[in-house]
């Protein structure tokens, strides 16, 4: 009897860590180090059980919320991402000649501009106007265009 109650001891404590180790949530986690800038694909991602006490505000659980997106900083193998460790690639780089489009009822207007920031498809960036100076307020469209963001999206009909 007592040679049972041992063995049934032994086979508890072994799965012990495993049980341990499956209570924390699934979340989707890098496969291998992915470099500043890198595009985050599918085979890059792998899903994984992670220690509650690991978690933080803004961890990433589902895999299409990464793939496509940017890596902000170096992500480490196996270490949850947080949503604001990724972004759309970026499309318009801080110092280049973008397009700007101004659109309303009736007309489209372009002009050229010097973005002051990076920006991805649907990120707001400050474009500056080269001959009066001015800061317009645009939403990246395209490598290298944007719209101005108090102007009718192109292609919208009124």
């Amino acid at each position: 009897m007592s040679t049972l109650i041992s063995a049934l001891f032994v086979v508890v404590l072994a799965s012990a860590p495993v049980l341990a180790q499956d209570a924390g949530p699934r979340v989707v986690v890098p496969a291998h180090d992915i470099e500043r800038g890198q595009v985050i694909a599918d085979a890059d991602l792998v899903e994984q059980t992670v220690a509650p006490m690991r978690m933080r505000p803004g961890v990433v659980s589902d895999a299409s919320a990464l793939v496509g997106r940017e890596a902000r900083r170096l992500l480490h193998a196996g270490e949850p991402v947080r949503s604001d460790d990724v972004r759309m690639p970026v499309l318009v780089v801080k110092g280049s000649t973008v397009t700007m489009i101004f659109t309303v009822p009736g007309i489209v207007l372009t002009a050229t501009g010097r973005a002051m920031s990076d920006g991805g498809l649907g990120e707001t960036v400050v474009v500056q106007n080269p001959a009066s100076y001015r800061q317009v307020s645009c939403i990246v469209t395209g490598a290298g265009t944007v719209r101005a963001a108090d102007s009718t999206p192109a292609g919208a009909s009124q």
